[in-house]
């Protein structure tokens, strides 16, 4: 089989360049421990917003907050109204004991809010700004949170930004991919399902499909299903009133449109993944149903869900909760041998950056771009040729180390900060943050930059802060979102449709 140079069937389910480096998250030795940071009678208090994955960035960010505010986190509440109409807890998705013993050096957490004189806290109302930065939770909510004590900041999702120092950027890695771990029963039904998918092969694929009936309504775009397609879709937009109407044929020359399934199968194959190969889907419903689904079927027969895994007594206690079900479909995906994200969404951003971290697992993100004119033309070309040309086409999307990502939200795909370099076959420390360079010794150790602390901040302090141009927001009782001029924002057209394709 030809190569053209990067992938061969060893290459299907590893990358070469993988075993060259690591996930390295430890603090710097400035970092100064939570014991002499967290500074009495401030606490923080955060609501976060949509699926679960997106709700697991306002966890990480929480806690990240938390440090710059030298405050107590309260373990953080979860979004029970929006979309996903999920009423689970923190301690029903997460192992809360975990959670908190294993970020005690970072900051205090406690489960629920504080009591003063027999009676909670009553929390004072704040919105952050989306992105907001350290600078900007200094200037906006520490001089609220040294008046009022407790601050309960709502609908907490993309409220902290990408860059932060590399301490920070860390800290994030830690809670990510080490604090937050599911609850013992969501836990070992994951890992029952890797483990039938194990019996079946050395090697599976896990496919999140993200072909939603209202996934579809949303991109605008147009799947050949005649009249009745775009009748059914458009009554899903007249929804959201605020959707303009959309160019299909333009939206799928810019890749804004998912893969059909039967793509999605076509280009696995044209990789060089073989038909026997077990595939795991995790999906909700699939727009038209098992006749959308038969190409890839087709392509696949090896094909797998967790309800066909699982028995009906085993999955009975998760059904009604989609965030539990989310989490059992996101244990499977990150131990699989080759993910496939077929969207932009959280869980494909949160999967690609831990995959990265552990290993540089591989992690195939559809180039659909140029793969629309591909897929064009296979009518008029030999398979070798359409298979040698999706070859080319996927370089550089495929989870292999030093890839360009291209998108926003870096940090959640390319935990850069995190990731570090084996220098001469040892496992020596470097990281590959570009905006982080950090000198080099003549013994090939990689030396911190040295610079102050993290700031203690004391009342004293913090009441000279420089929040001249904040003052007026923070004596209100709500802040609505201002966004701080650095700050470049991505905002959903509609509140729902961001909870909806969040995940």
């Amino acid at each position: 089989m030809q190569t053209h140079g990067w992938i061969g069937q060893d290459d299907l389910w590893h990358s070469k360049l993988a075993s060259n480096f690591y996930g390295c998250c430890n603090s710097s030795s400035k970092y100064l421990d939570s014991s002499i940071t967290t500074q009495p009678e401030r606490y923080l208090i955060v609501v976060t917003s949509g699926g679960l994955n997106q709700q697991r960035t306002g966890i990480v960010d929480a806690v990240v907050a938390a440090r710059i505010l030298n405050a107590t986190l309260v373990v953080p509440k979860l979004d029970q109204t929006s979309f996903w109409k999920d009423s689970s807890n923190f301690s029903e998705i997460f192992d809360i004991d975990w959670f908190i013993s294993f970020l005690a050096k970072d900051i205090k957490i406690i489960k629920e809010p504080p009591v003063k004189g027999g009676k909670a806290m009553k929390p004072y109302k704040m919105r952050v700004p989306r992105k907001c930065t350290p600078r900007c939770y200094l200037n906006r909510i520490l001089p609220a949170l040294l008046k009022k004590h407790v601050i309960r900041m709502t609908k907490y999702d993309y409220r902290l930004s990408n860059k932060l120092d590399t301490d920070l950027q860390k800290l994030r890695c830690r809670v990510n991919y080490h604090a937050l771990r599911f609850t013992d029963p969501i836990q070992e039904l994951g890992e029952k399902l890797i483990q039938q998918m194990r019996e079946k092969s050395r090697y599976f694929i896990a496919l999140h499909l993200r072909f939603e009936p209202d996934m579809l309504a949303f991109s605008g775009c147009y799947y050949g299903g005649g009249e009745k397609e775009r009748r059914e879709l458009a009554a899903i937009r007249r929804r959201w009133r605020t959707l303009h109407i959309r160019d299909p044929e333009k939206g799928r020359r810019q890749g804004r449109c998912p893969l059909t399934p039967e793509e999605v199968g076509l280009m696995l194959r044209a990789l060089g993944y073989r038909s026997d190969v077990p595939i795991y889907v995790a999906s909700g419903e699939i727009y038209g149903g098992e006749d959308t689904l038969a190409p890839l079927k087709a392509l696949f027969p090896n094909f797998h869900t967790k309800e066909t895994l699982s028995g009906e007594e085993e999955l009975a206690p998760f059904l009604k909760f989609s965030s539990r079900m989310a989490a059992i479909d996101f244990i499977v995906c990150d131990e699989s041998d080759a993910f496939v994200a077929n969207n932009i969404g959280n869980m494909a951003k949160i999967l690609a950056g831990r995959r990265r971290y552990f290993g540089h697992k591989r992690t195939i993100r559809p180039n659909a771009k140029q793969l629309y004119p591909l897929f064009m033309k296979r009518g008029n070309m030999s398979w070798d040729a359409f298979s040698s040309q999706m070859r080319i086409i996927q370089k550089g999307y495929m989870g292999d180390p030093m890839e360009i990502t291209p998108g926003r939200g870096e940090f959640h795909v390319n935990p850069a900060a995190c990731i570090c370099e084996k220098i001469g076959g040892y496992s020596v420390a470097k990281s590959i943050s570009r905006s982080n360079q950090e000198p080099v010794n003549d013994t090939g150790i990689r030396k911190a930059v040295v610079g102050p602390p993290y700031p203690v901040y004391t009342d004293e302090e913090a009441d000279g802060s420089d929040t001249e141009d904040d003052q007026d927001t923070t004596a209100r009782g709500e802040m609505i979102d201002a966004e701080p001029d650095d700050d470049s924002v991505v905002r959903q057209e509609d509140p729902e449709l961001e909870e909806i394709l969040s995940d």
